[in-house]
């Protein structure tokens, strides 16, 4: 399992999934840049979906995000790159794939300057009141929907990407458009059929942390922010997603001191 040493000068880590951003979210993407710009954090981990869809790190034009004004024609991708670089040049930028931005690739990472993580990370701590703290999307602990992981098994393999990345623009948008609609179908049968949502399986998360010989699996993607005890001194912890236009809006960053996770109310 992959594991990455924080150094000792790191005192407050962020961690943030499920933002979803898009052009039609403005309010969110508002939101967001004004946090980045902000936190205190010393290192921040977006742990998946920071985009609604990510169809190729060639939507992203570097000399644009890389310029000293960023022009009022710059595409979105660009703007989202532009805040994401500018936060790489204060704090410590880590990404990892999700279920929506999975084609997020080194090219945008070089671009930012931020650092690509494989799903599950162990973030080792020292110090201290140094830990061990398991990180994942947490998508691929959902083993109750089968569907969608046969369908994450498919897209996750090279020669699917390599595939679809060569297809054009137009292309890759409409069929990402497509897979969207699909998935909220998807859900929407579910609903009416009364089945719950899937949510991350108790057991697999209790022997990923006992692999990774870690304590408590911080994770995105089920939107049910919240602590669960696993037993045994195992927990799981849950991210909260991102929608500044929702009718009750919500945007929270979990944060870790060297006292402990607290949930940080973004404004």
């Amino acid at each position: 399992m992959t594991e990455l040493n924080a150094p000792d000068s790191w005192r407050i880590v962020d961690f943030i999934s499920d933002l979803h951003l898009s052009a039609d979210a403005p309010a969110t993407f508002t939101l967001w840049r004004h946090y980045m710009e902000s936190t205190p954090a010393d290192a921040v981990f977006v742990l998946g979906d920071l985009f609604e869809v990510w169809v190729g790190d060639d939507v992203v034009h570097g000399d644009a995000v890389s310029a000293a004004r960023l022009l009022p024609t710059a595409s979105f991708e660009d703007r989202c790159a532009r805040v994401l670089g500018q936060a790489a040049r204060r704090l410590a930028l880590f990404f990892m794939h999700g279920n929506r931005d999975f084609l997020v690739g080194q090219r945008l990472m070089a671009i930012c300057s931020a650092h690509l993580l494989a799903d599950p990370t162990v973030l080792v701590l020292h110090g201290e009141n140094g830990q061990r703290w398991l990180l994942s999307h947490g998508d691929a602990l959902c083993l109750a929907d089968a569907d969608y992981l046969q369908f994450r098994q498919q897209v996750r393999t090279p020669t699917w990407q390599r595939d679809f990345l060569a297809k054009s623009l137009a292309e890759r948008q409409t069929i990402a458009h497509a897979l969207r609609q699909q998935s909220q179908q998807h859900q929407a049968q579910r609903r009416q059929s009364g089945a719950d949502v899937a949510d991350v399986d108790g057991h697999a998360a209790r022997q990923w942390l006992q692999a990774a010989n870690a304590r408590t699996l911080i994770h995105g993607h089920t939107h049910r922010p919240a602590m669960h005890d696993l037993g045994h001194g195992l927990a799981r912890v849950v991210l909260s997603d991102w929608d500044a236009q929702d009718a009750v809006p919500r945007a929270d960053a979990l944060r870790l001191r060297a006292t402990g996770l607290k949930r940080i109310a973004v404004h």
